[in-house]
């Protein structure tokens, strides 16, 4: 009762852990894509991208939710054009062409803050509100996850076909593998956007890959990676916020914590490559008998 009885109380919790659960369920999924196609830092380095976006839109209209989630969107998947541009006509690969985007985004949208807001207001763009969470976060948010997962089904069979042979699939259609890319590379800038409005854009990545790099010691199949970072996403999201009410703790980075926690725990014991996994033990165990 201990567990639940903040989220009946108060409905500021209630809004925030729907608020994280949605963007579980759409931006885990995404993660493991980022993985499978060795991107993760790609996710990070996009997070960072929204933020120049954002500050126009905060020194536009102040703390709005629609001007700075517009503006967001607009840098992130400019940078996103605009690094796969330069990878694909330029001998640069296109993770150095995103660390160099991404390090002067940032450098950029703190730059723009600050010459207006103070360092609260840089503090609530970076790491976010989660607690202040309200209604048309929680539609944005929403709204987000539904429309992800649904584009997410409609392309799935070349997003999987593309993350472990793209040259079978550019051999299939010359532009479903740049179209595939593109379209899951908006989703992972639009979750993104979502999810700075919730977690800030420095935590937001966080829900995206630890869940995901979690369930890979869970599950050998493809199906059961993505529900495990579901699963492990939510987990990380109720116990964060539960340490947040008890411990007096910022709420977002208490998520962002407790996805942590549950990744080195992976580490330790998961069954498909963990150091203590029981599996490992037993076949160990069976050479010396």
């Amino acid at each position: 009762m201990t567990l639940i009885q903040p989220f009946i109380e108060f409905a500021f919790m209630r809004r925030a852990l729907v608020a994280c659960v949605a963007l579980s369920l759409s931006a885990t999924p995404l993660g493991v894509f980022l993985l499978l196609r060795r991107m993760s830092l790609v996710g990070d380095a996009l997070s960072h991208a929204v933020l120049p976006g954002a500050a126009i839109g905060y020194l536009l209209s102040g703390l709005s939710l629609v001007a700075m989630g517009i503006g967001g969107a607009i840098a992130g998947l400019t940078v996103a054009l605009m690094s796969a541009a330069v990878s694909r006509y330029t001998p640069l690969r296109e993770d150095a062409s995103f660390a160099g985007f991404y390090l002067g985004s940032l450098a950029l949208g703190v730059t723009l803050v600050s010459l207006r807001g103070s360092s609260v207001d840089l503090l609530h763009v970076l790491f976010g509100s989660l607690l202040a969470v309200d209604n048309p976060s929680i539609v944005l948010v929403s709204g987000v996850s539904g429309c992800t997962l649904l584009v997410l089904a409609l392309i799935y069979r070349p997003l999987v076909i593309d993350a472990f042979d793209a040259n079978f699939l550019r051999a299939q259609s010359r532009w479903a593998s740049p179209l595939v890319h593109a379209v899951f590379l908006v989703l992972v800038v639009i979750n993104l956007v979502a999810g700075f409005q919730v977690l800030g854009t420095l935590m937001s990545v966080g829900l995206m890959m630890l869940p995901a790099a979690s369930a890979r010691l869970w599950s050998r199949q493809l199906s059961g990676t993505l529900f495990a970072a579901m699963i492990v996403a939510s987990m990380a999201s109720f116990g964060g916020l539960i340490a947040s009410f008890y411990l007096s703790l910022p709420a977002g980075p208490a998520v962002v914590l407790g996805a942590a926690i549950l990744f080195f725990i992976s580490i330790l014991i998961g069954p498909c490559g963990g150091i203590f996994a029981v599996s490992k033990i037993f076949f160990k165990a069976k050479e010396y008998i």
